[in-house]
């Protein structure tokens, strides 16, 4: 493990960041955001929905405010903050959405949140090896994706710079490229499995 550590910087507001569509948020998302924030040690995590995630189909997705409103219907947390700031800073790329947050709140350290489904796709993102220089990453385990992950091109490239979990509040003290897999209580939930049964009862209910 090469992770280097810097100065302590536990007054700093911690917070961790989940991207996402939430195309519906639901359990799941509520469920992950309160496990991280548990392990890391997190003040709050943002919810940052947005206005059209790049790898998926406006024609896929429900209205922006309708998901806006419906995230912070799921949230039901004080420490849930759901977030329009990808829409008021007209980011849409990852990359772009932290430079702003680090510039926009220079008092506060974030970490990025990702679920273990995202991890094997990392590599595809925008200037993914930026993200890793930029802020630490926390994958959280999702059922049937955690081998796969651990042995994904990101996992690879970055071995040397992951923490083991029972290190995991660290990842604020380290110099970032550094991240940590968060092997949490598996929560079943997912956005597709509520589309699809909501597009199966609306089809019965028409049909």
């Amino acid at each position: 493990m090469t992770v280097r550590f810097g100065r302590d910087k536990r007054k700093k507001k911690r917070v961790g960041l989940l991207g996402g569509s939430f195309n519906p948020a639901h359990e799941g998302h509520r469920h992950v955001s309160l496990q991280a924030r548990r392990l890391l040690g997190l003040n709050e995590v943002w919810w940052l929905v947005s206005p059209l995630n790049p790898f998926k189909k406006a024609e896929d997705m429900a209205g922006y405010e309708t998901r806006l409103q419906n995230a912070r219907f799921a949230a039901r947390s004080p420490h849930i903050v759901v977030s329009d700031f990808e829409r008021a800073h007209g980011t849409r790329y990852s990359i772009d959405t932290i430079r702003d947050l680090l510039k926009t709140y220079p008092d506060i350290d974030f970490v990025w949140l990702a679920g273990a489904d995202i991890l094997p796709e990392f590599h595809r993102w925008r200037r993914w090896r930026e993200i890793m220089s930029l802020l630490p990453l926390a994958v959280c385990a999702r059922k049937n994706y955690a081998v796969k992950a651990l042995h994904c091109k990101a996992a690879r490239v970055y071995r040397r710079f992951r923490l083991p979990q029972k290190r995991a509040k660290a990842v604020f003290k380290a110099r970032p490229p550094c991240w940590v897999f968060l092997n949490i209580r598996k929560n079943p939930a997912s956005s597709t499995a509520i589309r699809q049964k909501t597009l199966k009862s609306v089809e019965k209910k028409n049909g």
